[in-house]
């Protein structure tokens, strides 16, 4: 009798709460990963440097990512995949702390390097464990899940931390993701259930890494998608140096920008149900029709949002649809093969940020970083076309990019 009040709180199952606390798990990461973005020019100047010197923390969290998934992944092999998210997300939280504290660029660019390590490993052991607690038949859903967490950062934390970055310093912005790690830590460490022993080791987690195809898509992802990137990385002094609207309005667009990639996720998921090979096409299409838009319309706030928006839903498309391909033609070691598609992705976003800044240094301004972002588009759009034919493996899972 007693225990009646409390039954409206025990709606959720077990598997609910543990869908949760990686969910807000992946909320952090997708928050710090691109708030860096939208803080650029605060913490560009605090430092005295330039937009593309400060560029380079988003290189180096990047970089960080392409590292960390595949080295932790396997080296971690055989540790319980409860203790690693523990660990993955503590060092993340720190590191996010440490960044705030840098006196210098050196030091931030450090603080994102070590950030960044924990990033892909957290998603690839994660859609793992997503996926074992959700039980059979349940394992795509798992991961979506999971993975709305970073599409919701885009929507909600990235133009909220921006805006704090703003107002009150980006020094304000890491300290409370560092906060909002310690939540998701507590989250993991109170509704995550182990699972036992894993059944892996070094061995079989390298041996995974012998398959030649995967590699090309790899390749395809990890240059292609560095569209977004070369754009996204420098979009705030875009915005207000070239579109010419306030500082204040860089966390709406980016808002907007998140709006787009959230109705991406939708879109490419049923696309990518239909044809993964004929979305991963379109959306390298449609991605490079969206930085020609925007290229050309920078000028004017209502098409620089627009375009902005519609990148970013057709880069989502291509983004879920290629990370479907990789996970189609990677071997049957989960963890490190959905690490890989981060490092992939990530790989771009260190390209794209490197290519957008080295254009802009040389003095071509902040549009040309939507043409260097159309190369790069186009060159993962021909690795692609020319791999075409090559069979893949279908696999029961398929989740949104990072």
């Amino acid at each position: 009798m007693t225990l009646a009040p409390s039954r409206p709180a025990s709606r959720l199952s077990p598997a609910s709460w543990a869908l949760f606390a990686l969910t807000l798990g992946g909320f952090t990461i997708g928050t710090t990963e691109f708030a860096t973005m939208g803080m650029l020019p605060q913490f560009g100047a605090d430092l005295g440097v330039s937009d593309p010197t400060a560029g380079h923390a988003v290189t180096a969290y990047a970089i960080g990512v392409v590292v960390g998934a595949p080295l932790l992944t396997v080296a971690a092999a055989r540790m319980s995949r409860r203790r690693l998210l523990l660990w993955l997300m503590g060092c993340y939280t720190v590191a996010n702390v440490l960044s705030a504290a840098a006196p210098s660029i050196e030091w931030l660019v450090a603080g994102r390097f070590l950030a960044g390590l924990p990033h892909g490993a957290f998603f690839g052991v994660g859609a793992a464990v997503g996926a074992s607690v959700a039980g059979p038949g349940r394992r795509g859903h798992a991961v979506a899940v999971m993975m709305t967490g970073l599409t919701v950062a885009n929507v909600v934390g990235v133009p909220l931390s921006t805006a704090v970055g703003q107002a009150f310093g980006w020094r304000l912005a890491f300290v409370l993701i560092g906060v909002l790690g310690g939540a998701a830590l507590v989250g993991l460490w109170r509704f995550v259930p182990e699972q036992g022993a894993v059944e892996s080791s070094v061995r079989k987690e390298l041996g995974a890494l012998a398959n030649g195809p995967m590699w090309v898509a790899f390749v395809a992802g990890a240059i292609g998608f560095g569209g977004l990137f070369a754009v996204y990385t420098y979009v705030a002094p875009t915005v207000t140096q070239v579109t010419g609207m306030s500082e204040g309005s860089v966390p709406w667009v980016l808002a907007v920008m998140g709006v787009g990639m959230t109705v991406g996720t939708l879109v490419g998921g049923r696309l990518a149900d239909r044809s993964v090979l004929g979305t991963v096409i379109g959306g390298f299409l449609t991605t490079a029709a969206a930085l020609v838009l925007f290229a050309l319309t920078a000028g004017s706030p209502v098409g620089a949002v627009a375009g902005l928006f519609l990148l970013g839903v057709t880069s989502q498309v291509l983004g879920l649809a290629m990370q479907t391909r990789l996970m189609d033609l990677s071997p049957r070691a989960e963890s490190l093969g959905a690490a890989l598609c981060h490092s992939a992705l990530n790989l771009a976003n260190a390209g794209g940020a490197f290519f957008g800044g080295l254009v802009i240094a040389a003095g071509y301004g902040y549009v040309a970083p939507a043409w260097t972002g159309l190369a790069l588009t186009f060159v993962g759009l021909a690795i692609v076309l020319a791999s075409a034919r090559t069979r893949v493996r279908r696999a029961p899972v398929s989740a949104a990019s990072s």
